[in-house]
C-alpha cells in the first residue's frame, strides 16, 4: 500500500508533505494574460502611428500641394459667403441678431427674401412705437411773481 502512495505521489514519500502541496489546476493567470495583452496592444498602436507616418512622408508634393489647394479654395468660398451675408445685412439695415439669423442660410436668394422680411419687420416696430415730439425740448422756467416776491422776502 505504501508503494501505491509513493508511486501516486512521485518522489516525495513523505505523506505530511503530500498533503499540503496544493492540487495541480487549470486555472489561468488573468494578469499575466491581460499584461500580454496590453504590452500586444501597444506595440500594434506604434505600429500604426509608424504606418502612418510612413504613407504620409510617401505623399508625393503634388497631393500635398492638391490637398493645400484645396484648403485654400474653401477657406475663400467661406470668406465670399461671409462677406455676401454682411453687405445684405447692411443693404437691408439688419441689426446685429438679425444679421446673425443669415448666417444658417446658404443661397443668397434666400438670404435677400429673409433680410428684406428682417427689415420690413424692424421698420414696423418703429412704426408703432410711442413718440413723444417734443422730447427733451423743455421750455426754460419762467419767473412768477410769486417766486419773486419769495426771492426778495428770502434775500436770495
Amino acid at each position: 500500500m505504501s508503494e501505491d502512495v509513493t508511486a501516486l505521489l512521485g518522489e516525495n514519500t513523505d505523506p505530511a508533505a503530500a498533503q499540503t502541496q496544493e492540487p495541480k489546476t487549470d486555472e489561468i493567470d488573468w494578469k499575466a494574460k491581460a499584461r500580454d495583452w496590453e504590452r500586444k496592444a501597444k506595440a500594434n498602436a506604434s505600429a500604426a502611428q509608424r504606418l502612418v507616418e510612413i504613407e504620409e512622408a510617401n505623399k508625393s508634393e503634388a497631393e500635398k500641394a492638391a490637398e493645400r489647394l484645396a484648403k485654400a479654395e474653401k477657406a475663400a468660398q467661406e470668406a465670399e459667403a461671409r462677406a455676401l451675408r454682411r453687405e445684405i445685412a447692411l443693404e437691408h439695415k439688419l441689426t446685429k441678431d438679425d444679421a446673425a439669423l443669415l448666417d444658417a442660410v446658404t443661397d443668397e436668394d434666400a438670404m435677400r427674401l429673409l433680410a428684406t422680411r428682417l427689415g420690413q419687420q424692424a421698420e414696423d416696430r418703429k412704426k408703432t412705437a410711442n413718440h413723444v415730439p417734443r422730447e427733451g425740448s423743455n421750455p426754460a422756467a419762467t419767473s412768477s411773481s410769486d417766486a419773486n416776491f419769495a426771492r426778495d422776502l428770502l434775500g436770495g
